[in-house]
């Protein structure tokens, strides 16, 4: 794997989240409508690439979880998809392409605080997202990443609205217009090996992860060799019908504090901190893994370790990580 961005990325990144650390504010956004500047852009669905994208640069997607905004498109495609507690204890997605370059992905929701803590282990990528709240918007920008709102990208023809479905559960991103092409896995710089499975762990045929308002199950398919995932009960497809099914999952114990920001109402926007270490589960092969984390700055990939110390290894696959809060 590559190493993390330059320690003057790494600097910026530092100062970016200290002072999201004291930008509290809140927004006064509609709740039918986007986020932020996007609010009101409807693109048109044609136009022409954007030349957003740097080489090696991966492009993450903030991906709407609403009951709403299923079943989602693209998102058997990423190489990795997190999820992060949002507003009222509900779900986020935020999905990582390197290796694959859908035609569509979404609906495409907004960024969170959390996100620039996150994506400073990548090399200035490219972030697709609906907007933010008005105070953060500045923080994004001065983050070394590449911010890309349907406003951002204004006649490039990277985003568009579906008929199926009303606002804000209707938006997708057209990847290929932000991203030249797939940059690979070296892009991937996230501290994940993968490998042959450590000794030991404990047979699990299922095993649920539950926010306040969200929970999500992953059941062992042995014929497919890769974990079934359910979101609030009901199978994770995506909309040609595709089964959502990573062939590693890791349920990562962290801190979920309360940000400086609040939705339009009032209800504040949780911070996950992926900074630090702790515990986490590593569910490959049918078994379950009990595993260390640790992740020394924003600009490192995360470590898993056996009790012993040596390096967990992933199936080879899609990943998904899911924050959960730490006892």
């Amino acid at each position: 794997m590559r190493g993390g961005p330059s320690t003057v990325a790494a600097a910026l990144l530092a100062a970016v989240l200290a002072l999201a650390l004291a930008a509290g504010c809140t927004t006064s956004r509609e709740p039918s409508r986007d986020d932020g500047r996007s609010a009101s852009q409807k693109p048109s669905p044609s136009g022409s690439t954007s030349p957003t994208a740097v080489a090696g640069s991966v492009l993450a997607v903030k991906i709407d979880n609403a009951p709403g905004a299923r079943p989602q498109t693209g998102l058997d495609s990423a190489d990795i998809v997190y999820v992060e507690q949002v507003e009222g204890g509900l779900s986020r997605l935020m999905a990582v392409y390197a290796t694959k370059v859908p035609k569509a992905v979404g609906p495409v929701r907004s960024a969170r605080e959390s996100d620039l803590e996150l994506l400073g282990q990548f090399t200035r990528p490219v972030l697709a997202f609906s907007g933010a709240q008005g105070k953060l918007l500045p923080l994004i920008d001065r983050a070394p990443l590449d911010a890309v709102t349907p406003e951002d990208a204004a006649g490039a023809g990277a985003y568009y609205r579906g008929t199926e479905r009303a606002a804000p559960h209707n938006l997708y991103v057209r990847p290929g217009r932000l991203l030249p092409s797939a940059p690979g896995s070296a892009a991937l710089t996230t501290g994940f090996r993968y490998g042959t499975a450590p000794s030991g762990g404990t047979a699990h045929s299922s095993l649920t992860v539950r926010y306040p308002a969200a929970r999500f199950t992953f059941t062992w398919s042995a014929s497919r060799a890769r974990w079934l995932v359910s979101t609030d009960g009901a199978p994770t497809v995506t909309t040609d019908g595709t089964r959502v099914a990573p062939a590693t999952v890791v349920v990562q114990y962290v801190k979920v504090r309360a940000s400086g920001f609040h939705d339009f109402l009032g209800n504040n926007t949780p911070y996950t901190e992926t900074v630090g270490s702790g515990k986490a589960r590593v569910l490959r092969d049918g078994r379950v893994h009990d595993v260390n984390w640790k992740r020394a700055t924003a600009t490192d990939g995360t470590d898993f370790t056996t009790a012993d110390g040596a390096p967990v290894a992933f199936a080879e696959g899609q990943v998904w990580v899911v924050f959960a809060q730490a006892p």
